[in-house]
């Protein structure tokens, strides 16, 4: 059970930070679809800048970068060519799934000395706790501060409430002598960069390689955990970590000599994540941004 809790963790993290990214995009009024591509421009750009400088901290720069330039796409076509927010998502994401796979064929085969976990003295000692929550990654543990910052940011600072508005009523934040299209810009690219640091955190701390595709919809998942997390920092942190106990959960079963098909365990993760945050959407439901309410119903 321990080994369990851990690898959601593990498994969950990458996620975890493209569903902070999404979390911020949504509470601007953009959904980013194109996450999925964010994460792979991510992993790629993190492992190559790896590969080659042998600096992992300067493939997790370059990771988050590379992520916000594929974010970057989105932006311009949803604000300022007021293009469908869902198709254009739809699109970058494909894009992404394609360049990376051409761009990092090569890089199959290389191996890296990336992160690893890192016991913390003491608390990792601690019975059950210590292995769950104290030997991971030294970006998991960045995960674990980021969660409150990021609420700290929406709810707290004046930023915040600005970024909210412009996701509820934009003309609001246009009085008040901001530029929406300004923050929402930022709020994307901020997404953009948040998802390809967890792609980077895939392949320079998670598997330490590259493979084509390596992101398996984890990008899609955090846009879903996002909208069935009523757009709440914690709330996605327990969906990301619920969908890497599912991963963890699909391997134990693996290994134990289990006669399922592999298919049906590919699956698992996915389906699980969206079932119980369902149900959780349905016992405490939060109202929709309206900026997002208007993409789903095809309103101007």
């Amino acid at each position: 059970m321990i080994d369990i809790f851990t690898g959601a963790i593990r498994s969950g993290t990458s996620v975890l930070y493209a569903s902070l990214g999404e979390l911020i995009a949504q509470r601007a009024g953009v959904i980013n679809l194109g996450t999925e591509g964010s994460m792979l421009a991510g992993a790629l750009g993190a492992f190559a800048a790896t590969v080659y400088t042998g600096n992992p901290w300067l493939g997790i720069l370059i990771g988050g970068l590379c992520g916000a330039a594929m974010s970057s796409i989105h932006a311009f076509l949803v604000i300022a060519r007021n293009a469908n927010q869902l198709a254009s998502g739809l699109t970058v994401m494909f894009f992404g799934i394609g360049v990376t796979a051409f761009f990092g064929r090569d890089l199959v085969s290389k191996q890296i000395n990336g992160f690893e976990p890192l016991a913390i003295p003491g608390l990792s000692k601690i019975p059950i706790l210590g292995p769950i929550f104290f030997n991971h990654d030294i970006l998991t543990y960045l995960s674990f501060i980021l969660v409150p910052l990021i609420w700290l940011l929406l709810f707290k600072t004046r930023w915040g409430v600005i970024l909210r508005a412009t996701g509820e009523k934009e003309e609001v934040v246009f009085a008040y002598g901001v530029n929406p299209k300004l923050i929402r810009y930022l709020a994307v690219l901020a997404g953009g960069f948040l998802a390809g640091i967890g792609g980077a955190q895939l392949s320079t701390a998670f598997t330490h390689t590259w493979v084509e595709n390596m992101a398996q919809g984890r990008g899609i998942i955090a846009v879903a955990l996002v909208i069935f997390a009523s757009w709440l920092p914690y709330r996605a942190m327990l969906g990301a970590y619920l969908f890497g106990g599912a991963q963890a959960l699909q391997l134990v079963v693996q290994q134990s000599g289990v006669h399922i098909s592999p298919f049906l365990l590919f699956m698992t993760p996915y389906v699980l994540t969206l079932v119980a945050m369902y149900i959780v959407e349905r016992k405490q439901r939060s109202r929709m941004p309206e900026g997002l309410s208007k993409v789903f119903t095809g309103a101007s």
